[in-house]
């Protein structure tokens, strides 16, 4: 497959639960897309901080990550090029945005507005933040910043809950799960699986974002695996009330199961 930067380098597809019960802070499900030759590292302690995350051995950054302080955070890149929405070179990597926040002290809406005047450093991004209390939603495409109210909702390469099939199906599989799994270890293995479907959509229900109908089809799969490209891992985590976290990922290649890595912890108050 030839690359073309307007979808790859970061996670394409995530639902989160917030607040949605009340022994529940945050539930996540997550598939990362990215071609199999970028170098990474599975989601592990970073030994320099309290971060627990990925890491793109080619920028250095992170695409989804928390912290032993209960922080959260996630981006995708935006992909729409009738917008004008084409990559840039020698920007910042969108994955710094994940890493500066989770080392930051600031509440997840100061933060945000912080960025305000540095969002144009950065090719078209969203980004969601949590500090432990508040979930924030931004973007530099329409420069949103955007603290959510308690609810399940998605993200792929545009807008926070676009319609597009996929992110319904994110969004769908997450909310059955909240309402027929009690949130614990026993649903990880659920909660790992729940973004496993290779389904194609028709083409009258995917968006128009600019690239070739063949490849808006190879895209609109929530798993996604094809000659050279696809699912690199699938995340999910669980951060209670009560201050415990259950994280796990599950590495792919072409499809096929590699390393799982799986976590638990107390949050420091």
């Amino acid at each position: 497959m030839k690359k073309t930067k307007s979808y790859t380098k970061v996670m394409c597809l995530l639902s989160i639960a917030y607040q949605s019960k009340p022994e529940t802070s945050l539930v996540v499900i997550s598939n990362r897309d990215e071609f199999y030759q970028r170098a990474t590292l599975p989601m592990h302690w970073w030994s320099a901080n309290d971060i627990l995350a990925g890491l793109d051995q080619q920028a250095g950054g992170t695409w989804l990550g928390l912290t032993r302080t209960g922080r959260f955070a996630a981006v995708t890149n935006f992909r729409d090029l009738h917008a004008g929405n084409k990559s840039r070179t020698n920007l910042q990597s969108r994955g710094e945005l994940v890493t500066e926040f989770l080392s930051s002290k600031q509440d997840s809406v100061r933060w945000a507005n912080s960025k305000s005047k540095e969002l144009l450093n950065y090719n078209a991004f969203n980004l969601v933040i949590f500090d432990g209390e508040n979930l924030v939603y931004l973007n530099n495409l329409d420069n949103t910043v955007k603290a959510l109210q308690p609810g399940i909702y998605g993200l792929s390469n545009h807008f926070i809950n676009s319609p597009w099939p996929k992110v319904d199906h994110a969004r769908h599989a997450l909310d059955s799960l909240i309402r027929n799994k009690p949130m614990n270890q026993s649903a990880m293995p659920f909660l790992l699986k729940a973004l496993s479907s290779q389904k194609v959509y028709e083409a009258n229900l995917l968006p128009d974002t600019g690239i070739s109908q063949e490849m808006e089809s190879l895209l609109s799969s929530p798993f996604i695996v094809s000659q050279g490209y696809g699912t690199r891992a699938s995340t999910a985590l669980i951060i209670s009330s009560s201050g415990n976290v259950i994280a796990a990922e599950q590495s792919f290649e072409n499809g096929t199961h590699c390393q799982l890595s799986e976590f638990a912890f107390e949050i420091l108050r």
